[in-house]
């Protein structure tokens, strides 16, 4: 260690208490982080790119400080996709000081560590309450049954308005109109579910028609009195 001629030339003083960090909770206790080793938690990060062209949603399960689980969830670019598939090779098995210093590929991956390393390392992790924490796989539970990444698209102009495109409960294939035009309803159809049916041998008709459900007023009763796709009309 080296120093200069005026620290050199100081004379000592004693230093008071030390209490070390704040706790801050994890899995159920309060622990003094002092090492990498120290941190556990499941918690959620978004990030972006600097053009602002694509999201990712970044799930970690990090256990002593190594990250057991990895979720990566992306919206907007299409590079996007491949940069996530790499970055899930990545991230397993590192610390989390390691993947904060790694280039996860895309940078709003890279931005999504950034954010979600701040909440694991100050305590505000998801199961920072959660005696135990989570167990691995708590990530991917995250995806539902059909394990499709929840995503809402919506569309509209002004001269011809909305359109539903995808929701939670999945792709929407029709809309219902009211007298005014107005959306009261729609059409969905579980996509995920409906490619574990059809992977299972069921006939594809068969396996549209158990996974298509309806929101909203959607029958003729309810009020409906004009259906449209809303990809095509």
């Amino acid at each position: 260690m080296q120093y200069s001629r005026e620290i050199d030339e100081m004379c000592c003083v004693a230093k008071g208490p030390n209490h070390g960090p704040a706790p801050i909770p994890e899995e159920g206790k309060w622990v003094q982080a002092k090492e990498i080793k120290d941190i556990s938690g499941l918690t959620h990060g978004v990030g972006w790119c600097a053009p602002q062209q694509g999201a990712c949603k970044l799930t970690l399960n990090v256990k002593d400080g190594i990250i057991q689980e990895a979720l990566v969830e992306t919206l907007g670019c299409s590079g996007m996709t491949h940069s996530a598939a790499m970055a899930a090779e990545i991230l397993a098995g590192k610390t989390i000081l390691e993947a904060l210093n790694t280039d996860l590929v895309c940078d709003a991956i890279n931005t999504a560590m950034r954010e979600l390393f701040l909440q694991i390392v100050y305590g505000r992790t998801q199961s920072a309450f959660s005696e135990g924490g989570l167990v691995i796989g708590a990530g991917l539970e995250d995806l539902g049954k059909g394990h499709r990444s929840q995503i809402g698209t919506m569309y509209s102009t002004v001269s011809k308005g909305p359109r539903y495109l995808e929701m939670a409960e999945g792709y929407v294939t029709k809309l219902a109109l009211d007298k005014d035009n107005q959306i009261i309803g729609y059409q969905f159809c579980k996509l995920g579910v409906f490619m574990d049916m059809i992977k299972k041998g069921v006939d594809a008709n068969e396996a549209l028609a158990k996974c298509t459900g309806t929101y909203g007023r959607f029958k003729a009763e309810d009020g409906a009195v004009k259906y449209i796709d809303p990809r095509q009309e």
